[in-house]
């Protein structure tokens, strides 16, 4: 790494943990091949195809995938990670420094930087954004806005009764940030390289009233800045989003602080359907794409193209949404829909070699996952027999699964959804089946708690356990509503505690209690699978690096 945390501060994210030394090893394993040294040419596009359209360009407001892949390549934070791994390195900032009881953190940032607009980025520039986060207001403040902020901080300046982790941000000089927070986390630094978390302009951000979030109906509109002068630091700039023609055009940042790009541009060609992409792959009009079906690697490879195949840093669950049906706070329904499901078929028929069933919600790479426990047994009796005793032999649910979308975890939702659905049949159980495009009201509807079980998951954010389970459970108000039942608050201030945690082996201990009682005591949702994901291109396409994190960049791409 470029900066050393001491091993006093063992509290810190310092993501050299065995686990992910060996996920980094892994990526690294993975990338050999394919010219990743960044050599190449100057000059040319690379033109991606995407899954998805990007939901707006303000990344604070992103949730998803496809968003944040726009967003990484014209935004950075103060910190990043090392280029294929989950190992955090400085960005905007050369290097930080936190006190021993972890609760302030001093950046020194880089000098001579400047964003997009040309205004420059120093500690002030950083303190507003931390302000900006911290103050959002109204609708901004719903779990579909400001996720990644509810899910990592906590609460807002206005919300004494959901207390953040975000104390405060002094601009000591302009060089010299230092952040206050309310308790030591295994998160910090690493949460700061999470692209939600990225600087922006703050003469942007107050030029186009980014704040001016509006809710209409179940979904909300969003200002300006988020759908057309995004203005981070980094090495390419926002263009256009020809909405017509499903093009995001992005232009090289001339005035860019490191390196320059390569590329003249980077374009994104989104295109929904996972063949249509690999056919315009093959006829040359996209330069590559994520996600490539894992039935067609062997004949991509054989065609020559380039397959990068990242470790499998993931997880697909059937999420279980307590809120509506109270049926569904009932352990024994709950676990009826995990008995029902053949998730050893799913794996071997739905998803790529190295896919393995999931015992828990984290992969086996991350510190804290419990390597005892064992996956609950596929038996539609025993189901049947659960839910009769629970009294809900008529189960009905409402079952959401996504279009317009291939996930990390999730290749083929429509496939997923099928064989699920007819596991779920075979135990009994009616669905009321609603399908929706991913950012055209999916994922706005499962987290207005809409659906009763939905198709989801998660790709690590870095290698800490919190970022896992404390995601998802770490509040009642998330996507479970686990606060309708009595461990709800308990798990949530059981899995604090364990972040909060500054020894390193006691917090892994917590974990992997804690990851226990989930499955067996609590089961909130379902875990499916771990399947390892794949990037396609173009032989001439030098300098991408696969990433666990799926933090791929392009600023060292080249074509040709």
């Amino acid at each position: 790494m470029a900066h050393s945390r001491t091993a006093r501060r063992r509290w810190t994210a310092a993501i050299g943990l065995t686990g992910v030394a060996a996920l980094a090893l892994s990526a690294c394993a993975q990338s050999e091949r394919g010219g990743d040294s960044g050599s190449g040419k100057v000059g040319g596009t690379l033109t991606f195809g995407a899954a998805g359209a990007p939901r707006l360009f303000d990344p604070f407001y992103a949730t998803d995938g496809e968003t944040f892949r726009v967003s990484r390549q014209m935004y950075e934070g103060l910190v990043g990670f090392k280029a294929g791994t989950a190992e955090v390195e400085p960005a905007l900032a050369t290097k930080y420094e936190p006190t021993p009881d972890g609760k302030t953190w001093t950046f020194t940032l880089k000098e001579n930087v400047k964003f997009h607009d040309g205004t420059p980025f120093n500690a002030e520039a950083v303190c507003f954004n931390f302000n900006r986060w911290y103050n959002q207001k109204g609708s901004s403040q719903s779990d579909a806005v400001s996720q990644y902020w509810l899910d990592n901080f906590g609460g807002f300046a206005d919300t004494p009764d959901k207390p953040s982790l975000f104390k405060s941000c002094t601009a000591k000089d302009p060089k010299t940030a230092v952040i206050e927070l309310t308790s030591a986390t295994s998160q910090f630094p690493s949460v700061l390289g999470f692209t939600s978390f990225s600087i922006s302009s703050p003469e942007a951000l107050k030029k186009y009233d980014a704040d001016n979030v509006v809710a209409a109906g179940d979904s909300f509109t969003f200002p300006a800045y988020a759908t057309e002068h995004p203005t981070g630091t980094g090495p390419f700039k926002f263009s256009k989003f020809d909405k017509a023609n499903n093009v995001v055009e992005l232009v090289r940042n001339e005035d860019y602080h490191g390196t320059k790009a390569k590329l003249d541009k980077v374009v994104f060609r989104i295109i929904p359907d996972e063949t249509a992409r690999k056919q315009a792959l093959k006829a040359g009009d996209i330069d590559g794409y994520d996600l490539p079906n894992a039935a067609d690697w062997a004949g991509l490879k054989s065609d020559g193209f380039d397959v990068k195949v990242r470790p499998a840093f993931n997880v697909l669950y059937l999420g279980i949404n307590q809120k509506n049906n109270p049926k569904l706070q009932d352990l024994r329904v709950r676990q009826a829909l995990m008995h029902a499901i053949n998730r050893d078929q799913l794996v071997k028929s739905q998803l790529p070699e190295g896919a393995t069933v999931a015992t828990q919600f984290m992969p086996p790479l991350v510190n804290g996952y419990d390597k005892g426990l064992t996956a609950t047994k596929f038996d539609t009796e025993k189901a049947k027999s659960l839910l009769a005793e629970a009294g809900a032999s008529d189960l009905t649910l409402k079952f959401y699964w996504p279009t317009e979308v291939t996930r990390p975890y999730m290749p083929s939702p429509k496939d997923l959804y099928g064989a699920i659905a007819s596991d779920l049949e075979k135990a009994g159980i009616k669905l009321d089946t609603v399908s929706k495009p991913w950012n055209g009201g999916y994922l706005t509807d499962v987290d207005q708690g809409i659906p009763d079980v939905f198709l989801l998951g998660w790709t690590g954010d870095n290698g800490t356990a919190h970022n896992w389970v404390g995601t998802f459970f770490g509040r009642t108000d998330n996507r479970f509503n686990t606060g309708a039942s009595p461990w709800g608050k308990d798990l949530a201030d059981k899995l604090g505690a364990a972040n909060a945690e500054p020894d390193e082996t006691k917090r892994t201990a917590l974990y992997q209690e804690l990851n226990k009682k989930i499955v067996e005591e609590y089961l909130p949702a379902v875990p499916i699978s771990h399947s390892p994901p794949a990037l396609v291109f173009r032989k001439e396409i030098q300098g991408v690096t696969p990433s666990p994190l799926t933090d791929e960049r392009f600023g060292n791409a080249s074509k040709g």
